[in-house]
């Protein structure tokens, strides 16, 4: 038995690096995507997760993958492609705040096909997690909701990172259809102020927030507002959770571990979702913002990701 179970990209990001001597630019290779790096949190708790991912049958492929050992996540869903690797290009703002560039088309994770799908992974799975960057091209679009649709059969709890990369779209309003058609499947969302106002027109958090769940019938949605913390929304509650103060260097990855910190305690809380009380989700929220903070303080995404420990000294 897994506690939980993603599917989507795992990638190359190539980080900046600072200090080097050089006044050309100098990149640090890391470990990425959205889904990998929520089960890197994930796996901080001690929870036992797998990926379900594409990768080229290149150095970078053989990187990633051992990287998926060393951080205790089981590679048993990730295959081999002829297609090369996904890379990423970070660029880093003063305060932190990162924006990508992909080398993507045709690669490896686009390629993801039904038929590749290890069914008993899901089936062995207390939780089925995933991100709409995997939907942006099929087949791995159709691998997706195939997995998705398994998992809600089969009682799982499925959350959802909408993730929006207007980047990797030719049509905005094609991503807008599919990011939502991913909510139809979804117990738990982690959605940034950016994307909501995205799929709502609204940048007011408490209606477009009341526009999604009303809509969807989602039991618990997150909206993350980077060093300000997050609003939750459980039914017609809601609540501002601050987070705290860091000085950031890399927001890369930050919004992942905030979520696999959530989704975390989720899974080992002693009650399900439905019966957790609004009060009950407030120090859970705290405790990821304090791990999503700890994140920013450190280069590379997945690399940056702290322990739990470290969380823990952090928070006293």
């Amino acid at each position: 038995m897994r506690d939980a179970v993603a599917i989507g990209e795992m990638l190359i990001d190539f980080t900046p690096m600072k200090n080097t001597g050089s006044d050309k630019p100098v990149y640090e290779a890391n470990p990425g995507g959205a889904p990998a790096n929520v089960l890197a949190a994930m796996s901080k708790f001690g929870l036992k997760t797998a990926l379900i991912a594409k990768v080229g049958d290149d150095f970078f492929g053989q990187f990633l993958t051992q990287y998926l050992i060393d951080y205790n996540i089981d590679p048993a869903g990730v295959v081999k492609s002829s297609n090369p690797t996904t890379l990423a290009f970070v660029n880093l703002a003063e305060n932190g705040e990162r924006s990508f560039g992909f080398y993507r088309k045709g690669n490896a994770d686009e390629s993801l096909s039904i038929e590749e799908i290890p069914n008993s992974l899901i089936e062995s799975a207390r939780l089925v997690h995933f991100g709409s960057v995997s939907l942006t091209a099929s087949p791995a679009s159709d691998a997706t909701f195939h997995v998705v649709n398994l998992a809600k059969e089969l009682g799982k709890i499925v959350t959802y990172d909408p993730n929006l990369r207007p980047l990797l779209w030719d049509d905005l309003g094609r991503a807008k259809e599919m990011i939502l058609k991913g909510f139809e499947y979804a117990d738990v969302v982690k959605v940034s102020e950016e994307e909501l106002e995205f799929l709502t027109g609204f940048t007011d958090i408490e209606q477009g927030s009341a526009v999604l769940v009303e809509k969807y019938n989602t039991p618990l949605l997150f909206v993350t507002l980077g060093a300000e913390g997050c609003v939750v929304r459980k039914g017609n509650q809601t609540a501002h959770v601050p987070s705290f103060k860091v000085s950031a260097i890399d927001t890369t990855g930050a919004g992942d571990s905030f979520f696999g910190a959530i989704l975390a305690q989720l899974l080992t809380a002693s009650k399900s979702i439905a019966e957790l009380s609004f009060d009950e989700l407030l120090p859970i929220i705290r405790y990821a913002n304090a791990m999503a903070a700890l994140t920013t303080t450190n280069r590379g995404g997945m690399p940056a990701i702290p322990e739990v420990a470290a969380v823990d000294a952090f928070i006293k």
